[in-house]
């Protein structure tokens, strides 16, 4: 049994709340793809936290409970950790209701913010950066929160639901505590807390105070790096072994500050293939001088959008070809995988950066990969280094990058990370 089990509904999430575990010295694994056998590369007596990737944020709301009912069912642990977007997009409610039902848990503890990554939590309203979630450019995606108000979100569920303030938080881990019990005694049915959180001291009231309790935990990663874990004692981080070449970076997510952290890439480092010829299966020009750049040991970032004009150019091209905007998007992510996978059949980076949880498990995937192991070590808050656990790269360094995640200049400073040229 692991002590902690994360359940997350895309890759880069697996990947950046298990960190909160990893750098506290945590042996942690993360699952890349639902149904993956924990056991072929997660050993009990190795891994203390075993994240778990349900790929389950644009499913079907049925269909996400299933996974997130069935996940939790098949690999028992002492905690139960439900991650959830830090924007609140996919199917947030019924994922953490499905979460709430299968682990049997006498209370969920709702605190989403993630202080510093820009997301906090105040009169019960998510924000990104200071602005109301809903109505960041997060509300507009397909499965993006309809609302900033997480008591609103949470207000379609039978069962109770209540707001454990700012105050109340503030004032430490006991009067919280004091809070959830008198809740899980006043109901006969599991209750839904929702924490508000400004800073990580308030995260960190949250975790202890849940300790007492058989809790579900629910939280992006920024609780997880509060989150008590008992069964099991703390190494130490491992740093990664980074062998002498350059960097592959392959960019999947079209979001407002990817975009902007692929303007402060040089111009030659950048690959662009034409979303349309994506779309259609060919252009595939660019392989020949990505792999050219890594024999001469230059880093290298293979995109299909470098500014929103792309984005609208390949969506209208979809749109032609009769498809729906999802089909578009995973269409352009095997097109980016598939060539990504082709430069890795000729050469090998010294280590590889993937941002968009989509295109993450495309890649992971086409190389046979079923699973990571964290080092401990990240870039910037929420942006861990891990190591291929299997597959035709096992041992190769790895970065995953959630698409909204990290400052200007991220991009420049993971490739810079997995680059060494000085053999």
């Amino acid at each position: 049994m692991y002590s902690v089990e994360v359940v997350a509904d895309d890759l880069t999430g697996a990947m950046d709340t298990a960190q909160g575990f990893a750098a506290r010295g945590y042996a942690t694994t993360v699952l890349v793809a639902p149904g993956a056998d924990a056991t072929t590369v997660a050993p009990d007596e190795d891994t203390a936290v075993l994240s778990i990737n349900t790929d389950s944020r644009y499913e079907e709301e049925h269909q996400a409970v299933d996974s997130v009912s069935e996940t939790i069912a098949r690999l028992p642990a002492h905690t139960i950790y439900k991650k959830v977007d830090s924007t609140l997009r996919g199917n947030f409610v019924a994922e953490v209701d499905a979460a709430l039902t299968a682990s049997e848990a006498d209370l969920a503890l709702v605190a989403p913010a993630f202080p510093p990554t820009g997301r906090t939590t105040e009169d019960d309203i998510h924000y990104v950066n200071g602005t109301p979630v809903a109505e960041t450019e997060y509300g507009d995606d397909d499965k993006g929160p309809m609302s900033s108000s997480l008591t609103e979100l949470f207000a379609s569920l039978e069962r109770p639901v209540e707001s454990v303030s700012l105050r109340t938080v503030d004032a430490g881990r006991e009067r919280v505590a004091s809070v959830i019990a008198d809740a899980v005694g006043r109901h006969e049915r599991a209750p839904v807390l929702v924490c508000n959180a400004r800073e990580d001291s308030h995260l960190a009231a949250v975790g202890e105070s849940g300790a007492a309790f058989d809790t579900l935990y629910v939280g992006s990663g920024g609780l997880a790096e509060q989150l008590p874990v008992s069964g099991t004692d703390a190494g130490e981080p491992s740093p990664p072994q980074i062998s002498p070449g350059a960097a592959l970076g392959v960019v999947g997510s079209v979001s407002a500050t990817t975009l902007t952290q692929l303007d402060h890439v040089s111009d030659e480092a950048i690959v662009e293939f034409d979303g349309d010829s994506l779309l259609r299966g060919d252009d595939t020009d660019g392989v020949t001088r990505a792999v050219q750049r890594l024999r001469n040991d230059r880093q290298i970032v293979l995109t299909a959008a470098t500014d929103d004009g792309a984005v609208e150019r390949t969506i209208a091209a979809g749109r032609e070809l009769g498809l729906a905007p999802t089909e578009v998007c995973e269409r352009v992510a095997t097109g980016l995988a598939e060539r990504a996978t082709e430069v890795l059949r000729t050469e090998t980076p010294s280590g590889l950066l993937l941002t968009g949880g989509d295109i993450a498990v495309a890649v992971i995937r086409a190389l046979d990969a079923t699973a990571v192991t964290l080092t401990g070590e990240e870039v910037e808050a929420g942006i861990p280094i891990g190591t291929f656990a299997d597959g035709s790269t096992a041992g190769m360094p790895l970065i995953t990058k959630a698409g909204g995640f990290g400052s200007e200049e991220t991009i420049v400073n993971c490739l810079s990370t997995l680059t060494r040229t000085d053999a």
